[in-house]
């Protein structure tokens, strides 16, 4: 377990909308900048542009992770274009709907592969990034997640061995579990309750480390499988024993309508989960005025004061989708610069030149976090834990580091 600082940050959050669009099964993003001067070739391509592909949830049940990171991907592209693309070459941006499922995301990748693409960003969610790590292994083309929680998601788990072409830029299920617990400690919590999403290894991992790292006692330990929509019985539970706070291991489809039964039963008591909590759509299954006394794990929080580079994002980003940004976004947004400035560091469109190029990535300047990353393919992130009143952030934020 890596340990960990924590700190207190008083900030003025933006609350983060998203809006969930329907996409075609596979859309390009290219711009053609007429500025773009070439002073030296790409060294493995003839063709007048570096092609980048994306392979989100775009549809189904995790959407809203998937298109904000498109969105993201999308803007940083077009960004790059306006300033001269790579070595004076433009990008092409091609996006694929995997629709939230593992073997259309393992289709996915093969056909972004077969388009001629040198790298590929996404998935969003640990189950179909595992689905795709044989194949882009096998066809040996690089591919980053930004939001890959899961522990040892870059080991291969037949060998042991760190997945050559994959590199996740996100902090492990662990730290963010540990983080967790920690916050559950400096309030002193005594007792908790735990529910957790006993059909996803993120809700048991999150639920293990939880329970290692918690001071107090776990008086209730339940389990709900995705897709459960009454929660009555284990919230009756809860209510008779009256645990200090609630710890939801699991996604917002669930943790929302969980949210709402348990206020509505007048459980007021505090609810604290994990970065899969950090979607507005939560507010809209848990009602706003039900979601108060709430933290999540967050990646990112847009301050008032943020630098120059994080407004310039916010600005940009609201102006194009007309919605904000939210935290997925911007960590995906920092992984598609990275990857552009690996390319460019790279001098090459060669799938194995841009992989070397990315793992070589050190101090990478992002508007969430710096990114370096270690020899099994991680990075040491900051985690943010983000308090919500009557379904919007506030300016209370916890601020975690591994030390």
């Amino acid at each position: 377990m890596k340990n960990m600082k924590f700190t207190k940050m008083l900030t003025t959050i933006f609350a983060a909308s998203i809006i969930v669009a329907g996409c075609s099964q596979a859309t390009t993003a290219t711009s053609n900048n007429s500025n773009s001067s070439s002073s030296s070739e790409l060294s493995t391509s003839n063709s007048d542009t570096v092609n980048i592909g994306g392979l989100w949830e775009l549809t189904g049940a995790t959407a809203a992770y998937g298109v904000v990171q498109d969105n993201a991907v999308q803007l940083a592209v077009e960004q790059r274009n306006e300033e001269g693309g790579i070595d004076g070459k433009d990008v092409s941006y091609q996006s694929y709907d995997n629709q939230g499922a593992p073997e259309e995301a393992a289709t996915g990748m093969t056909y972004l592969i077969e388009q001629g693409n040198s790298v590929v960003l996404g998935p969003a969610t640990a189950a179909l990034t595992f689905a795709t790590q044989p194949v882009a292994e096998n066809a040996q083309v690089p591919f980053v997640s930004a939001t890959t929680t899961v522990d040892n998601a870059t080991i291969n788990s037949e060998t042991g061995e760190v997945w050559e072409y994959f590199y996740r830029t996100s902090f492990e299920i662990s730290f963010q579990g540990a983080a967790i617990a920690e916050f559950a400690n400096q309030n002193d919590y005594e007792t908790a309750a735990v529910l957790k999403d006993n059909s996803t290894d993120y809700g048991q991992n999150l639920t293990d480390i939880f329970v290692e790292n918690f001071d107090g006692d776990v008086i209730i330990d339940e389990s709900y499988i995705s897709g459960d929509t009454d929660f009555s019985s284990v919230l009756t539970n809860v209510k008779s024993q009256n645990p200090d706070v609630i710890f939801i291991a699991g996604y917002y489809q669930e943790a929302g309508p969980i949210i709402k039964q348990a206020r509505e039963m007048g459980i007021d008591i505090a609810i604290v989960g994990p970065n899969g909590l950090g979607n507005q759509n939560i507010v809209e299954l848990a009602g706003a005025e039900n979601m108060t006394n709430v933290y999540y794990v967050a990646h990112f929080v847009y301050t008032e004061d943020a630098d120059q580079d994080v407004q310039d994002f916010y600005n940009a980003y609201v102006e194009k989708f007309g919605t904000q940004p939210d935290m997925f976004s911007a960590v995906a947004y920092d992984a598609a610069n990275m990857v552009m400035d690996a390319i460019d560091e790279a001098d090459s469109t060669d799938p194995t030149a841009i992989k070397d190029a990315i793992g070589a990535t050190e101090g990478f300047e992002g508007i969430a976090y710096d990114i370096t990353f270690d020899e099994e393919h991680n990075v040491s992130a900051p985690a943010y834990i983000q308090e919500v009143v009557n379904g919007e952030p506030t300016e209370n934020v916890t601020v975690i580091e591994p030390e």
